[in-house]
């Protein structure tokens, strides 16, 4: 059996204590046990857990002090918490929660300290290696100007004319943040491949797509960053990842073959599900969103999943979902670590496959996007076609006697980036609202392939500007008059719930909020 390993984080006042009084003694302390000292349980981030397992810790232990004598108050509550959240995360993956235990310890418990160090690497060896294959060291590859001038010919950014309207459109901009597109590309061609300029611009792009649609060479700036991000990852390393990583490490962990999450375990039983259709739903990452963002305002995108399904449900189809379902990957693609993307993609192809999938269904546009457009630009080739749920529901609804409750609210649109405007299909949401039972319905300023983006993609670049560009899109919704906010990507839910929790204008701008699946769902009937 290969040996066992297991982190504990050590707060460094009673448990460290006890700790140190059991190597005084030279106690036999489980040699799996590799200590980290840390100023305070609390200081140990959801992320910093997940980091454990993907490195190859096959289980974490986190001792803090005993109850009621944390130096600074409240530590062992916020290290609780995120133990509960993360114990969840961890059996959703499949990893098992019982590989992640909490002990309070006073300074002169070290008995204690021992039989709670013994007692979890004895249950530990019962359970044996967990199923995450650490990732390999990345080869590093210098980022030099042969292979950023190679990016430049491929995606056609000499074509820019340098007239600055990318710049004068781009919504980061826009805020006050020192950040251009026109200006990355002047840096880059000629030479400036490393510079601060860049690479605070390389990762500060929140992909949106705005400078493409405006552009009159046609250069697609959103792609462009995608893969210099690939490039500098492999050179420089990742970037300044939002949430200290988490997500990425997430996706990371699900490359791994022999994982078996349990990724709809939590499925209403009302939900009507064919384990043998050949059509299947894929989710998304919903229920990992759902964990570790229980802190914001009502945040349930799990529930879009469950609506989603019910919708199904109404035009007789009982899609099959997958009980190991995993990420699509887009986070790991937009943000350059294209290899485990690559990975990923394959593993899921290969499962479609396995289980006969002949049509995807999907409600969430990043998972449309990537599934549809680099799959298989990366040459992961599908054996079946994806459709969006919304291009779905128009068709069904086209066919006549269906009709939706009134909903006595004025509404307006949160357009997502990945569906109206790099998808081209702004138009597509608003046919399915223009068939929604509502007292009124009213654009935002910048609407449709015009539309703000939500503030953040693939949990990368966030900072005060795109918080500002979050509260600049909540007033533009407010100055609408409507009450009811609808959107179609679960981030956007996310993303501007995060900005209504502002201390100084949250509560001037918050306002309900739904996605439109749901609202589909929970209105619609037959005539």
């Amino acid at each position: 059996m290969n040996k066992l390993n297991v982190v504990l984080f050590l707060c460094n006042w009673g448990p460290h204590a006890a700790f140190q009084t059991l190597q005084d003694q030279k106690a036999p302390i489980p040699e799996e046990i590799r200590m980290v000292r840390v100023p305070c349980s609390g200081r140990v981030t959801r992320a910093l857990i997940l980091k454990c397992f993907e490195m190859g810790a096959d289980g974490v232990l986190i001792a803090g002090c005993e109850s009621g004598s944390c130096r600074y108050g409240t530590g062992n509550s916020a290290a609780l918490t995120r133990i509960d959240h993360m114990r969840r995360v961890l059996h959703l993956l499949g990893v098992g929660s019982d590989r992640l235990r909490w002990g309070g310890f006073l300074p002169d418990d070290a008995p204690g300290m021992m039989a709670f160090l013994e007692g979890f690497c004895h249950d530990l060896r019962r359970l044996g290696k967990t199923p995450i294959v650490p990732p390999a060291p990345a080869e590093e590859r210098p980022v030099t100007e042969a292979a950023v001038a190679s990016l430049l010919k491929r995606h056609d950014i000499y074509a820019c004319q340098d007239c600055g309207k990318c710049s004068s459109a781009c919504p980061l901009t826009l805020t006050g943040k020192p950040f251009s597109p026109r200006g990355l590309a002047t840096h880059l061609m000629t030479g400036a491949v490393n510079a601060p300029e860049v690479l605070n611009d390389l990762w500060g792009c929140i992909t949106c797509g705005l400078c493409d649609d405006r552009c009159p060479s046609g250069v697609h700036f959103p792609d462009f960053i995608r893969d210099l991000r690939i490039l500098h990852r492999s050179g420089n390393g990742p970037g300044p990842e939002a949430h200290g990583g988490f997500f990425q490490s997430l996706m990371r962990t699900m490359t791994s073959p022999s994982l078996h999450p349990n990724r709809w375990e939590d499925a209403a039983d009302s939900l009507e599900v064919d384990p043998q259709s050949p059509v299947l739903f894929f989710g998304g990452c919903a229920p990992y969103f759902d964990t570790y963002f229980t802190r914001f305002r009502d945040v349930h995108t799990e529930a879009i999943l469950h609506d989603a399904i019910r919708l199904l449900n109404f035009f007789d189809i009982r899609p099959r979902v997958l009980a190991e379902e995993r990420c699509c990957g887009h986070d790991l693609l937009w943000s350059g670590d294209r290899e485990n993307f690559v990975k990923l993609a394959q593993l899921n192809a290969d499962s479609f496959h396995a289980a006969g999938i002949e049509e995807i269904i999907t409600a969430c546009p990043e998972c449309y996007h990537t599934l549809t457009h680099h799959y298989a630009e990366l040459g992961i080739a599908l054996p079946c076609r994806v459709t969006h749920l919304f291009e779905l529901a128009d068709r069904e609804i086209a066919k006549g006697a269906i009709g939706f409750k009134a909903l006595g609210r004025k509404a307006t649109f949160q357009d997502p980036c990945r569906l109206s405007r790099l998808g081209k299909k702004a138009d597509l949401p608003r046919k399915l609202i223009g068939r929604l039972a509502l007292k009124g319905f009213d654009e935002m300023t910048d609407r449709g392939a015009s539309a703000l983006c939500c503030g953040n993609c693939a949990w990368t670049g966030c900072d005060r500007y795109t918080k500002a560009l979050q509260l600049k899109r909540l007033r533009q919704a407010k100055e609408t008059g409507s009450d009811l906010l609808i959107t179609a990507c679960p981030k956007c839910q996310i993303h501007l719930r995060c900005a209504m929790e502002d201390p100084f204008h949250g509560n001037d701008l918050a306002m309900d909020m739904m996605d439109l699946t749901s609202l589909l769902a929970k209105t619609i009937q037959w005539e």
